[in-house]
């Protein structure tokens, strides 16, 4: 039973890592070796059908893994089919009747199943994990290294579970140390990158201000920000200068108003002295263009006596 459960286990955990390479390796042994024979509700495992789907999945597993972003598609797409083939492939080696002559796998296809499906869904969980910190620590290019690294441990995990099942135990503490290791150093380097990068970013604006070609908003806001930090608050100051900010904008709005009211009256007394003097001026001119004028006489000259005497 232990050997079975430990042979079901390596190949589920290979699953996790590649669900086509324990698939394939399990179908060609059924197939064309006695060492592990199929029960019969699983044989379809060794059909050609299967064999050649399978080997057209895996040719498109060992490309698209390799690529930088599409390796993270390829790991979110994987996340069904990896625990169902892990399952599987468990529920298959762990009932065959040459592996382990124990009966409880063989009566319990269930339970192998889910044991299948668990492990090769916490090796796929680690196995995302660790893709993310790995690109992001070597930009990209460390991510066809991992996958071909991942691709020879699945084949060589697959192996020992069939043949020297003992040796799966050392084969998880290792995954379990070798992803800790990968996540928790593609960590650090992210971290370190960033606190770099943000130094650099300080170290050029501080170049900048003191050459003085920095912008005029950046400086200003420093300024602000440094005077802020030396200057302590004091809360009460600030509410009663406020305070009597608003009590003198409100004592100068209604000086402003009342100067205003009053040069409007000035302005209206002076606009009705101004009318009423033009008027008076014009009631002289009406009075005398009313009065009639007489005629203008002529001057009357003299007569002479030679115009007197009758002739």
């Amino acid at each position: 039973m232990i050997a079975a459960a430990l042979t079901g286990a390596g190949l589920s955990a290979a699953a996790g890592l590649n669900a086509f390479i324990p698939l394939v390796i399990v179908g060609l042994f059924a197939r064309f070796t006695s060492f592990i024979e199929l029960p019969d509700q699983l044989m379809w495992l060794q059909s050609w059908p299967v064999i050649i789907l399978a080997l057209v999945f895996l040719a498109l597993e060992l490309v698209l893994d390799k690529i930088p972003g599409v390796d993270h598609v390829n790991d979110l797409l994987q996340s069904i089919v990896r625990p169902l083939v892990g399952g599987v492939i468990f529920a298959a080696t762990a009932a065959s009747s040459v592996v382990d002559q124990s009966t409880f796998w063989q009566e319990h296809p269930l339970v192998a199943g889910m044991v299948g499906a668990v492990v090769a869904a916490g090796v796929h969980m680690g196995k995302a994990a660790s893709r993310p910190a790995v690109n992001a620590a070597t930009g990209g290019t460390g991510a066809p290294l991992a996958s071909f690294a991942e691709d020879a441990t699945s084949v060589a995990l697959t192996l020992i579970a069939i043949f020297m099942p003992i040796l799966v135990i050392f084969i998880f503490v290792a995954l379990g140390f070798a992803f800790y290791r990968i996540v928790t150093t593609g960590r650090r380097r992210r971290r370190r990158r960033l606190e770099l990068e943000a130094e650099g970013r300080a170290e050029r604006e501080a170049e900048a201000l003191a050459s003085g070609r920095g912008t005029w908003w950046r400086r200003r806001w420093r300024e602000g920000r440094e005077r802020d930090h030396r200057a302590p608050k004091d809360h009460s100051r600030t509410k009663s200068t406020s305070r009597r900010l608003r009590s003198s904008l409100t004592s100068s709005t209604i000086a402003a108003r009342t100067r205003a009211a009053k040069g409007k009256s000035a302005v209206g007394g002076k606009l009705r002295a101004s009318r009423k003097a033009a008027a008076d001026a014009a009631q002289p001119d009406a009075s005398e263009s009313s009065t009639p004028q007489s005629p203008p006489q002529m001057p009357q000259t003299p007569q002479t006596r030679d115009d007197q005497a009758p002739h």
